[in-house]
């Protein structure tokens, strides 16, 4: 498991984008709002958990409280295989799904028919020149 991995199994979720930020750090992202990062230099990976998950998490070697977010509940991996790849997709796929529960939605941009527009121009009163 590699970088390369990591990034595809992250831009696989619906909506999910990607961009580099902070030098060299890859963010992926739902609705704005970051669900796990990894760094290109030295490959590191950090990603929100669940209360229960980061605290079991944390106690294992090359795991830690991610740097500024850990009180939030993320962690960061010093090496990309202190976890094995398939609990770390599921890792992955819970801080998708719990950032993507709170990431602001879409909404949808109202506009007035065509008609309603009509109607509501031949309602305004007309001014007359006086002469």
């Amino acid at each position: 498991m590699g970088v390369d991995s990591i990034r595809a199994y992250c831009l696989s979720f619906p909506h999910a984008t990607e961009n580099l930020q902070w030098g060299d750090d890859l963010c992926f992202k739902i609705g704005g709002k970051i669900f796990a990062t990894v760094s290109l230099d030295d490959p590191r990976l950090c990603f929100k958990c669940t209360p229960e998950a980061f605290a079991e998490l944390i106690e294992r070697e090359d795991i830690h409280p991610a740097p500024y977010v850990g009180r939030y509940k993320w962690v960061m991996l010093d090496r990309l295989d202190a976890v094995r790849w398939e609990e770390l997709q599921e890792l992955i796929r819970q801080s998708y799904e719990m950032v993507a529960a709170k990431a602001p939605k879409k909404k949808p941009v109202k506009r007035k028919s065509m008609r309603k527009r009509a109607a509501s121009k031949s309602a305004q009163p007309t001014k007359r020149k006086r002469v």
